[in-house]
């Protein structure tokens, strides 16, 4: 099969993944073969390849958000069957014995392995995941529409939950990429006041478009303090600002996988007053199941930009360079 791979780490404008022929994956006991239609891109993709992340395997193929359609079952699957569309998110593996996983906290399981990091992902034509991780894709999505909730959607989903939002609540975002997006449309249809942050005058310009109460691009220009906060850019130079903020008993959740370091935190102005700073770790099995049948009653609709898997480079350093407007999805034809 042919893939996107990632043989050394470094900078995205380098071009660092290259198209290779490589063995088709073959499902092994309790997993499924997939063949993948459509893989968003996620911000995580850019942090494993550029190394942001701790290096655990080379070569890799990463590849988180994926949506394709069941080819070949292992040895005991029955969950799916051939032919059954289905999605691989960034959870794929945890152990359900320990303490964390016992309580329903399996994002926080010592023994998680992820998709596109610790085993190959979807920058691929087929991928292979155990069954008791994929996801049945609700038949309101198409291919396009539904890679993007597979991360940005599970994420922001968890983030929101973090957040602690007060019914008709007043949130702020931010940030405005592929998760916030995502996010904005779940917060509107529960009946929050949205507030968006971003630098990028095109963000900005789509979250006005989606129905953003207020847009601004920094946050000393927010007009009120907010109940709620959800931190989207991997920049930690952002948290004091975003805590000063807050209303008091506000909270602040902060998304990223990665984040540059924080500034020094001055106590009065930043937690006084019982402001919570809240981090987001992963998501459960859960955390998927209700977003996508939320995102299906809604229906969630994300904003795509399409790319031919084999421009992935191409895509991630549109990405880096804040040039996509919603969600940028690698497609198989």
């Amino acid at each position: 099969m042919l893939a996107m791979v990632l043989e050394e780490i470094g900078p995205i404008e380098s071009a660092p993944l290259r198209l290779r022929e490589v063995p088709r994956p073959t499902p092994g006991p309790g997993e499924i073969l997939v063949r993948v239609r459509t893989c968003a891109i996620c911000r995580t993709d850019l942090h494993v390849i550029e190394g942001d992340l701790p290096r655990y395997r080379l070569p890799i193929i990463p590849g988180h958000q994926i949506v394709g359609v069941v080819e070949q079952l292992g040895e005991g699957a029955g969950r799916f069957r051939p032919g059954d569309r289905v999605g691989i998110a960034w959870l794929r593996y945890t152990c359900g014995t320990c303490r964390f996983c016992q309580a329903g906290r399996e994002n926080l399981c010592a023994c998680a392995r992820f998709t596109g990091y610790h085993h190959d992902g979807g920058f691929a034509e087929f991928a292979v995941v155990p069954e008791d991780f994929a996801y049945a894709i609700p038949p309101q999505f198409d291919d396009m529409d539904a890679a993007p909730l597979l991360c940005a959607g599970i994420i922001g989903y968890r983030a929101l939950s973090r957040a602690n939002v007060p019914p008709g609540g007043k949130l702020a975002l931010y940030g405005f990429g592929s998760s916030a997006h995502v996010v904005m449309q779940i917060a509107l249809h529960r009946g929050y006041e949205v507030y968006v942050v971003s630098r990028g005058e095109k963000h900005r310009q789509l979250a006005r478009e989606m129905g953003a109460f207020w847009v601004g691009e920094s946050p000393s220009q927010l007009p009120i303090r907010v109940d709620s906060a959800i931190l989207f850019a991997p920049a930690g130079e952002l948290v004091p600002a975003a805590l000063e903020r807050l209303e008091k008993g506000g909270t602040l959740a902060i998304a990223g996988i990665h984040l540059s370091p924080i500034p020094s935190l001055d106590y009065e102005r930043c937690l006084f007053y019982e402001r919570d700073l809240r981090s987001v770790t992963s998501n459960t099995r859960e955390d998927g199941q209700k977003l996508l049948e939320e995102a299906a009653q809604i229906p969630i609709r994300p904003r795509v930009t399409a790319y031919p898997f084999r421009e992935a480079n191409r895509a991630l350093a549109d990405l880096k360079a804040d040039k996509i407007s919603g969600t940028g999805v690698l497609v198989f034809e």
